[in-house]
């Protein structure tokens, strides 16, 4: 309870503050100067402030969603695995070996190969590389360190959907021949083992590397939009394999052959669909296939 000051001994004699306490009066909530008055203008700016707080306003659920441009803007639009193309260009020594060795299907082959071989590709694998490192240990005391001197590449898959007329499987098989090719069955060879029933005369001969690579094989990834395209373009490439391709009885699958290519390097470049449509038009195609059985058709 506020107790008087006549009441309080020796009251004129304490600090004004003791005085605002004995009084009943607060000392926190209002300052007093030296003579123990009250500021009322302190109290009345302090008293608003209390009765009326400023609440930060609060983000709600629905403030926070975003719109699907909005969040293609924020995300960005990811890359998808199921939209590219592969070239595979036929050689101009191996057109020759196909005409002359296998002058009845060299038609056949030609036109599967410029027109549909691309799109039987179902999986291909975009090259990646590193290098090799030599760790030395002497440069500085107790540090070792990593230098490149090679770069490596890992070979490159292509898998095919094996056609009803396996131009898919005969066309790489002759690009392997093509590499080694040996005694030629067809010539004065053939006919002595034909006529004796004796193979050890047979051998392998191997071509000079720049008869049987390609710098013209790429690999096209694109997008939906078709608005940018990524190349891989390929130097010194050539077929080193093919998987095994199994074959049994029993609900029946789709038949695929795996081709490993070996490859010098890679070249990687970025640029519109347009140069695609340059590179790859079917305008370009269709006349270098008319070209080529056209002279098919002259030379059988």
């Amino acid at each position: 309870m506020a107790r008087k000051p006549e009441e309080i001994p020796g009251f004129d004699r304490l600090t004004p503050r003791a005085k605002l306490i004995l009084t009943g009066q607060s000392v926190y909530d209002r300052p007093v100067d030296q003579r123990g008055t009250v500021s009322q203008t302190a109290s009345t700016s302090q008293s608003s402030s209390q009765t009326t707080p400023q609440v930060p306003a609060k983000k709600t659920i629905q403030s926070l969603k975003l719109s699907m441009s909005q969040a293609r803007d924020v995300i960005g639009s990811p890359a998808l695995t199921n939209h590219y193309y592969v070239d595979i260009p036929l050689l101009p020594n191996l057109l020759d070996y196909i005409k002359s060795n296998y002058s009845k299907e060299a038609g056949q082959i030609t036109n599967f190969v410029n027109r549909k071989l691309g799109f039987f590709c179902s999986e291909a694998t975009l090259p990646v590389s590193s290098y090799a490192t030599a760790e030395v240990k002497d440069n500085f005391m107790g540090v070792p360190q990593e230098f490149a001197h090679t770069r490596l590449y890992t070979d490159l898959d292509f898998t095919f959907y094996v056609d009803h007329d396996y131009n898919v499987l005969r066309y790489f098989e002759q690009w392997m021949d093509f590499i080694g090719s040996g005694a030629d069955d067809s010539g004065e060879l053939g006919n002595v083992l034909s006529k004796y029933h004796d193979s050890t005369n047979y051998y392998r001969r191997f071509r000079f590397p720049d008869e049987y690579k390609s710098n013209r094989i790429k690999i096209v990834k694109f997008e939906r939009d078709y608005k940018t395209g990524l190349f891989y373009q390929f130097v010194n490439a050539f077929p080193k394999g093919l998987t095994s391709i199994p074959v049994s009885y029993g609900p029946a699958d789709l038949l695929k052959v795996t081709v490993t290519f070996n490859f010098d390097r890679y070249i990687v470049g970025r640029d519109s669909i347009e140069s695609v449509k340059k590179i790859f038009s079917p305008e370009e195609n269709l006349e270098r296939l008319a070209e080529q059985v056209r002279s098919t058709q002259e030379n059988p």
